[in-house]
């Protein structure tokens, strides 16, 4: 048997060596990664079950809640789906732009089949996985074609994800003042003048109804003066619309300012979401629109949209576009789910009023218009941060530190308890 010389056995301590070290370093890949602030929402949610109190009440999850606190499934997508199951289908992956059939409800939905956009073939519209994925290939595609300056102005407050959204494709984002805490309504000269100093050429979102995360909208004559200011600055609107419907209870109504820009001469870009208004939350089912000038135009801006979302997700999921496309493409369906929509929408507006009701009754001398006022499943309640860890600390009703909570999430059976607490706390 041959014994090993110095040389050999250098080697292999090399070797060893190298091992340990690659080994030693492989344990520790993500030494340097930092513990993440936790999410606002289900760190809310989270107080909340740990809780013991009977009463308590779980104000921040923005998805809707029948009178007995329950999630609620509409009836029309029940329907929608014993026909879709009867109908035995298959199972196969969809375009990588998804259904064609459920592009075409979709955007009929939020323009008008009458719309110039959709009669003359200038909208590329794709499904998306809901909103926020909508969103994403929006940002995605304007990152990297939009010819004017790369930036883009959010109203203040926004969305909590339209922030990261645009900051992840590189784009700078600024704001321009909307919500009045003074009033708890829209400030509407703030937000004209700061428009109208937006350098030209650039990109602003706009909240369609119901605006997150304060419920507050613009009147339609204000969405007139806004689409006029926007046209003269050069601006290009994107559009977030993921409460059609759900807001006023009036589908044509709620996409008052989306049509009115298009009719105005606007080109825009727009995010659509069935969660809210289907109650689709789980099945992520939006569209993103892109508005062109001619069908070259449309057919070369689809092209490059095909080529942004094959490397992200390959394509979009089946279901919820199946169930979309049966409940707007089938007449009676589609009946049942407008009154459905406008059940919840209603129900919103009735909690609203017997919450400020029961305020007045607990002998609050505040002004509690905005919460009628508002619209949609959110309101901004003008709380303050210590107001909120009273209400949350002594009465167990949880929501976000901003004040705002989701109307959805009261009932017929604590909204009296709620004005109570809020009474209360804000006295």
């Amino acid at each position: 048997m041959a014994v090993a010389g110095p040389r050999t056995l250098n080697l292999v301590r090399q070797n060893q060596a190298s091992i340990q070290h690659v080994c030693s370093r492989a344990s520790s890949w993500w030494s340097g990664v930092e513990m993440g602030p936790p999410d606002a929402i289900l760190g809310v949610t989270e107080a909340f079950k740990r809780d013991t109190n009977p009463k308590k009440m779980n104000l921040g999850v923005g998805a809707y809640r029948d009178d007995n606190g329950k999630p609620f499934v509409l009836p029309s997508v029940r329907k929608a789906e014993e026909l879709i199951v009867s109908q035995k289908l298959d199972k196969e992956y969809l375009p990588i732009t998804g259904s064609a059939e459920f592009c075409k409800h979709a955007i009929t939905l939020a323009l008008g089949s009458d719309s110039p956009a959709i009669t003359d073939g200038l909208n590329v519209t794709t499904q998306a996985i809901s909103g926020t994925g909508a969103l994403r290939v929006g940002s995605t595609f304007l990152s990297k074609f939009f010819p004017g300056p790369k930036n883009v102005w959010l109203p203040a407050p926004t969305w909590g994800n339209h922030v990261p959204i645009f900051k992840h494709v590189n784009m700078d984002v600024n704001q321009y003042r909307y919500y009045d805490p003074k009033t708890c309504g829209f400030d509407f000269s703030g937000a004209m003048e700061d428009i109208s100093k937006i350098p030209k050429g650039s990109l602003i979102m706009l909240h369609a109804c119901a605006h997150n995360p304060t419920g507050v909208d613009p009147k339609a004559e204000q969405w007139d003066e806004m689409s006029k200011v926007i046209k003269e600055r050069g601006l290009f609107p994107f559009f977030d619309m993921a409460y059609q419907g759900f807001a006023s209870g009036d589908v044509a109504k709620d996409a008052y300012a989306v049509r009115k820009f298009l009719a105005d001469g606007h080109k825009i870009c727009l995010s659509q979401s069935f969660s809210k208004n289907m109650g689709l939350y789980g099945e992520r089912a939006g569209a993103l629109t892109i508005v062109c000038n001619d069908k070259d135009e449309a057919a070369r801006v689809l092209s490059q949209v095909k080529i942004l979302i094959r490397p992200l997700y390959s394509n979009p999921p089946l279901h919820g576009a199946r169930i979309v496309s049966t409940i707007l493409g089938n007449p009676e369906l589609n009946s049942i789910w407008l009154n459905d929509v406008k059940g919840m929408a209603d129900r919103i507006i009735s909690m609203r009023t017997k919450l400020k009701e029961n305020l007045a009754k607990e002998g609050s001398i505040r002004d509690w218009s905005h919460i009628t006022d508002q619209i949609g499943m959110f309101c901004f309640t003008g709380m303050t941060p210590d107001q909120v860890e009273k209400l949350t600390k002594e009465f167990s009703v949880y929501l976000t530190k901003d004040g705002r909570i989701s109307v959805a999430g009261i009932a017929s059976s604590n909204v009296e308890y709620l004005a109570h607490a809020m009474h209360h706390a804000t006295k």
